[in-house]
């Protein structure tokens, strides 16, 4: 495998222990439990740290429960750090048929659901939501979002995704088409505002509204949007993926 982008920024110091002691905090938007293994706990520390290609190699050797670290690792490392748009794309295919592969094995696992949603959803943007829509796409990522809330109510990042697919249907088709595809503004506001309520902290959480609040309330919402890109932008970091959310932020400001 190509060597992958390095995390632009210091390292974080994590190890098995420090992971344990910090799950609650780390895994408050994707409330993973805490795994057994000793290895999945490993390539954990690894993702925490930034060390993305590392956990991801990690996690799949691993296998059971170490598939989900390597589907987060090689999702937000597409996500955030590939340079390739033909790279990422694939990536995110992998991620879809690997998380795809597990929820068919674990449909009780709301990270299966989760991570082939967040994949389709970030794949879908990649070629363009009116082409994903008209390849089905759209009808995935909710229904696998909805089977993770519905296995996790308090799963924050799946209602920022469900918030997000809410928002993009309606801003790149409209609120009429976007009805035909179960997209709905109100609950589109709602997933965001439910999101923030279980993670108050969540850097990614306010991006995604700010976002959310401009593709559906339009220039009357700026202000609020801004608002939240400042909030997120001065969120103290936990890990390496925290991090990259607080600097997209601050670029969100600055553009």
């Amino acid at each position: 495998m190509a060597k992958w982008t390095a995390f632009p920024y210091e390292l974080y110091a994590f190890d098995a222990a420090k992971v344990k002691k910090q799950w609650a905090r780390l895994h408050a938007g994707d409330v993973e439990p805490l795994p057994k293994e000793a290895k999945v706990l490993d390539a954990w520390a690894l993702f925490h740290a930034g060390e993305f290609q590392k956990a991801f190699d990690a996690g799949l050797k691993a296998g059971g429960t170490g598939i989900t670290v390597a589907n987060k690792s090689q999702s937000i490392y597409a996500n955030y750090l590939e340079k390739s748009e033909k790279t990422k794309l694939a990536m995110f295919q992998e991620v879809m048929a690997r998380a795809e592969a597990q929820a068919a094995d674990e449909p009780k696992n709301p990270n299966a659901h989760y991570w082939q949603a967040y994949a389709i959803g970030r794949y879908s943007q990649g070629i363009s939501v009116a082409k994903a829509l008209s390849q089905g796409l759209g009808a995935k990522v909710k229904h696998a979002l909805e089977t993770t809330i519905k296995l996790a109510p308090k799963h924050a990042d799946a209602h920022i995704a469900l918030g997000a697919f809410h928002a993009e249907v309606i801003d790149k088709v409209g609120s009429l088409l976007g009805k035909t595809q179960g997209a709905n503004r109100a609950t589109g506001l709602a997933m965001f505002q439910q999101a923030l309520k279980l993670t108050p902290a969540s850097a990614i959480a306010m991006v995604e509204y700010a976002n959310g609040l401009v593709m559906l309330e339009g220039d009357k919402r700026m202000k609020d949007a801004e608002g939240l890109y400042a909030d997120a932008a001065a969120c103290t970091p936990a890990d390496a993926m925290e991090r990259l959310d607080v600097e997209m932020a601050k670029a969100e400001l600055e553009d």
